[in-house]
C-alpha cells in the first residue's frame, strides 16, 4: 500500500473538488493509487469529472511558424515566468518555430543538431542559459505539413502561453482556420471525432457511468439507456467537431466548418508545462539557510 501523505491528498482534492476526509477515504480504499481513487470518487457521483487541471505549470512559451505546405508547433521552457517577457528569449522561440517548420527534423536529437544564427541549436540553447541565468529547455515539437487545397490555422494565447496548430481540409481561408483554433485553445478538445477515442477509453468511461448509476439506486432496467446518453454526452464533450462552437454555440464545431465546405483534418495544442511538476520553493527555509551561512 502507498503512502497516503498530505500531499497526495491534496493533489487528489485539487483534481477532484472534494473534501479532505473524503479524499482521504478514497485514497486509503484504493490503497494509494491516485488513477483509482479519482475513478471511486466518480462512481460515487463525489467528483464530476477526472480533469488533469491540477497540474502545476512549468513556464516559458509556445509558438507555431508555417512556412508554406509544412507548419511547426514548439514549447520552450523556463524557470519562471519573467523570462517569458524577455525578447532574447521570445525571439529564440520563434527561431526555434522557424526552424522545425524549415528543416522538418524527425526526432529532438536531430533537431538540436540544426544550425541557428550561433552555431547549432543545442549550443544556442546553452548560450541563452548562460546570458539569461535560467534553464532553457526546448521541450518538445510537432511538424504537420498539408494539401494545396487545404489551410493551416495558427493561435497563440496570452502570448504563447498556449500555442494550437489545426489543419482545414477543403478551404483555404486562414480565418476560418484561426477560428478553430482558438476554439481548441479554450475548449481543450482530446480528438478530432469520436472516431479516434480509443475503445479502452469508452470501456472505462461506460464502467464508470455504470457503477454511478448503480450508486444512484436507479432500476437496473433504466441504468443502459442513462449509461448510453451520458456515454454519448463525454464522446461529445471531448471531440472537437460535436463541441458547442465557442462563436456560436448555436452550433457545433463540425457545422461550423461544413458550412465554409470544409473538414477538420488535425489539430496539436501545446500548453506550457503541462504534465511538468513545477519545483516548489520553502521561501522560509531558504532566508533561513542563507543567514545561517
Amino acid at each position: 500500500m502507498g503512502q497516503i501523505t498530505a500531499k497526495l491528498v491534496k493533489e487528489l482534492r485539487d483534481m477532484t473538488g472534494v473534501g479532505m476526509m473524503d479524499a482521504k477515504k478514497a485514497l486509503v480504499e484504493t490503497e494509494g493509487v491516485i488513477e483509482k481513487a479519482i475513478d471511486l470518487l466518480r462512481e460515487k457521483g463525489m467528483a464530476k469529472a477526472a480533469k488533469k487541471s491540477d497540474r502545476i505549470a512549468a513556464e516559458g512559451l509556445a509558438s507555431v511558424a508555417i512556412k508554406g505546405n509544412v507548419a511547426a508547433i514548439v514549447e520552450v521552457n523556463s524557470e519562471t515566468d519573467f523570462v517569458s517577457k524577455n525578447e532574447m528569449f521570445q525571439n529564440l522561440v520563434k527561431e526555434i518555430a522557424e526552424l522545425m517548420a524549415e528543416h522538418r527534423p524527425a526526432s529532438m536529437e536531430e533537431a538540436l543538431k540544426l544550425e541557428t544564427s550561433k552555431g547549432t541549436l543545442e549550443a544556442t540553447l546553452i548560450e541563452a542559459t548562460q546570458v539569461i541565468g535560467e534553464k532553457i529547455s526546448f521541450r518538445r515539437f510537432h511538424v504537420v505539413e498539408k494539401g494545396d487545397n487545404d489551410v493551416f490555422g495558427g493561435y497563440l494565447h496570452m502570448g504563447g502561453r498556449i500555442a494550437v496548430l489545426t489543419v482545414l481540409e477543403g478551404t483555404t481561408d486562414e480565418t476560418v482556420a484561426r477560428d478553430v483554433a482558438m476554439h481548441v485553445a479554450a475548449i481543450n478538445p482530446r480528438y478530432v471525432d469520436e472516431s479516434q477515442i480509443p475503445q479502452s477509453e469508452l470501456d472505462h468511461e461506460k464502467a464508470i457511468l455504470t457503477e454511478q448509476a448503480l450508486n444512484e439506486g436507479k432500476p437496473a432496467n433504466i441504468v443502459e439507456k442513462m449509461v448510453e446518453g451520458r456515454l454519448k454526452k463525454f464522446k461529445a464533450e471531448i471531440a472537437l467537431v460535436d463541441q458547442p462552437f465557442v462563436k456560436d454555440p448555436d452550433m457545433t464545431v463540425g457545422k461550423f466548418v461544413a458550412d465554409k465546405g470544409a473538414k477538420v483534418a488535425s489539430f496539436t495544442r501545446f500548453e506550457v508545462g503541462e504534465g511538468i511538476e513545477k519545483r516548489v520553493d520553502n521561501f522560509v527555509e531558504e532566508v533561513m539557510s542563507q543567514i545561517k551561512q
